[in-house]
């Protein structure tokens, strides 16, 4: 199956539906202005009662380095995704491999492809209000394999959407956030299952998330 990451993670029952259904990778999201933020001891918690099996993905808006040494410390993540403004050389200074979100508004947005030497790029909805978990999609029909870095597809995407998406563009990998939640925060165990239902029958793509 095409490597899934569950994102917004924010209590344990979620993380064990997403994991004993299909997902590859748990996203928990340490930004303090979103509605799926989580501390980093309630992280360590949950990630703690969870198979090793499945990969952590950090998700970080314009923290400092610190702040993310601190979670890297205390939680096994795989992957960092810095999702904010953070330039080329911060997402240099780990040694973890980074995923660089991308907010996508059109087929300019694109170009910092170019300027970052990061494992992978997270290509998500441009949004005035909020970095990410908006909910809507952006237009795939701009991608049309451009970029030879390994890209996941995210923003908007729902067990209705899903293989529409990975047919349009051919990601590596998806990000499933809002799409399978009942509400912010809290995953809709239905919405999981029908997911991963349909993600059943398409092969993976090899990619690993850390």
């Amino acid at each position: 199956m095409i490597p899934t990451k569950i994102c917004g993670i924010t209590n344990l029952e979620d993380a064990k539906v997403s994991v004993e259904n299909g997902a590859s990778a748990l996203g928990f999201i340490f930004y303090e202005k979103s509605p799926r933020a989580i501390s980093i001891e309630k992280a360590k918690s949950i990630s703690e009662q969870l198979s090793e099996s499945v990969s952590r993905v950090g998700v970080f808006v314009n923290h400092e380095k610190e702040f993310i040494d601190e979670a890297i410390a205390e939680i096994p993540l795989g992957m960092i995704q810095l999702h904010g403004d953070e330039s080329p050389n911060f997402c240099n200074k780990f040694d973890l491999p980074v995923l660089k979100a991308l907010r996508i508004k059109n087929k300019e947005s694109l170009s910092a492809m170019n300027d970052y030497n990061v494992a992978g790029f997270l290509l998500d909805t441009f949004s005035n209000n909020q970095y990410g978990g908006t909910g809507e999609t952006f237009d795939w029909s701009i991608l049309n394999g451009k970029s030879e870095t390994p890209f996941i597809l995210s923003g908007g995407l729902n067990p209705d959407n899903i293989l529409d998406a990975i047919d349009s563009v051919n990601p590596v990998a998806v990000d499933v956030n809002s799409g399978v939640e009942s509400s912010p925060g809290i995953k809709d165990l239905e919405k999981i299952k029908s997911l991963f239902k349909n993600l059943k029958n398409i092969k993976s793509t090899g990619f690993h998330f850390g």
